[in-house]
């Protein structure tokens, strides 16, 4: 007897370890403000002082926004704080311009779409992915007055569901 050896089969790939991708910061006010249309996920360019306080949560991104200018992305009013114990040999300015990383075809693909009217683009968090940090970057649409008032009256809902639906079951018990 002959085993045919079978030559195409391969052992299964090892499954890749489950990347962290829990929110550093994130900008809960761009949830409130805008509605969020699409997402991507951008590198950041950050110094090195800038890693340091990132991941000892000394960052802001409340005001936040994303500006396109030369075909590049930069993001402007997120405020990193320096750390104390930072390097003396550098000046580290909390609100210095980042460039964002992302491929030239979403880019172009992004400036066309806020070119159109009401459209622009925010930060909405900033999480590890590996050992690098990246920002999560919304096109987004302007709430008017009254869709602000219907988010806020859902959630004070949910809010007051969850309420009546855990007293009724601490009463059954």
């Amino acid at each position: 007897m002959s085993t045919a050896s079978n030559s195409s089969f391969r052992p299964p790939a090892k499954a890749k370890p489950a990347v962290s991708a829990a929110p550093i910061a994130e900008n809960r006010r761009a949830r409130y403000d805008y509605f969020i249309e699409e997402r991507h996920e951008a590198g950041i360019v950050l110094e090195g002082w800038e890693v340091k306080s990132i991941r000892a949560g000394q960052v802001q991104l409340t005001d936040g926004y994303v500006m396109i200018k030369g075909g590049e992305m930069y993001l402007i009013g997120c405020r990193i704080n320096p750390l104390r114990n930072a390097s003396t040999h550098i000046s580290p300015l909390a609100d210095r311009i980042k460039k964002l990383l992302l491929k030239g075809e979403d880019i172009r693909r992004l400036i066309g779409k806020i070119e159109q009217k009401g459209f622009t683009l925010v930060p909405l968090n900033l999480h590890f992915k590996g050992s690098y940090v990246k920002v999560e970057i919304g096109l987004a649409k302007g709430k008017a007055e009254h869709d602000k008032r219907n988010t806020e009256k859902k959630r004070d809902w949910e809010k007051e569901k969850g309420q009546l639906m855990r007293h009724a079951s601490k009463s059954k018990t």
